[in-house]
């Protein structure tokens, strides 16, 4: 080999030991997991010994599925999202019990409505799990008047990665965020992002959950106050 073909070998060799010569595109994927750390905000709330303490997204297709449980298996729900088919499934485990609530667009906007916040972008951008993401604020306009900030990416390739949450403004996926349900404030931060063959079947709904409505879906959750 030459000698000037062997110094830029040996050139590149070395960018890509420090630099990675990486291409942005390897971190853009459409399918894999999401996991993040769940803090309770307010630790003197009854039910913040019975939150979860992690959060694992799904995702594939621009479809997803938050998983989450506490109380040592006892307890465990999850969120399918398909922003295609305008839906949202929440199933939920309780002991020995399954049950299954699924939402239409009206009904997704009618629960998202009870979370009424006023975001305002800001300049501010800081890493997460390795991704940029880019500084919110959020106000929450109800009586707790809460304010907080949160950061989202748009490095990864997911279509309209709220439609099912209070964030549905914000174009892009959330990696550090609070949301409140049943007076339980959770505060969510992501901690890994990783590639990975994504089953279908994650995005079904399973044979064996009884179906419920909206109501007794509220009062399965406010029965565990």
């Amino acid at each position: 080999m030459k000698k000037p073909l062997l110094i830029a070998f040996a050139s590149c060799l070395y960018i890509f030991s420090f630099s990675g010569c990486s291409n942005s595109d390897e971190k853009f994927i459409s399918e894999g997991v999401i996991d993040y750390d769940a803090t309770v905000v307010d630790q003197s709330n009854p039910m913040a010994s019975l939150a979860p303490t992690k959060m694992t997204i799904k995702f594939k297709d621009n479809k997803s599925n938050a998983e989450m449980s506490a109380g040592m298996g006892l307890f465990s729900t999850s969120f399918i999202s398909d922003p295609d088919k305008k839906s949202m499934t929440q199933l939920v485990k309780l002991l020995n019990k399954k049950f299954m609530l699924v939402q239409d667009a009206a009904a997704v906007k009618k629960e998202n409505d009870t979370y009424p916040i006023e975001i305002t972008p800001c300049k501010e951008t800081k890493m997460i799990a390795g991704y940029k993401c880019q500084k919110a604020h959020v106000k929450v306009k109800d009586e707790s008047a809460a304010e907080f900030d949160i950061y989202y990416t748009k490095d990864l390739n997911i279509k309209n990665p709220n439609f099912a949450n209070p964030y549905s403004a914000i174009d892009g996926v959330l990696m550090e965020y609070q949301l409140k349900k049943f007076g339980l404030e959770m505060k969510f931060t992501a901690k890994s992002v990783k590639n990975e063959d994504i089953d279908d079947d994650t995005f079904l709904s399973p044979a064996d959950y009884k179906p419920i409505s909206e109501k007794e879906m509220d009062d399965l959750f406010l029965g565990l106050q």
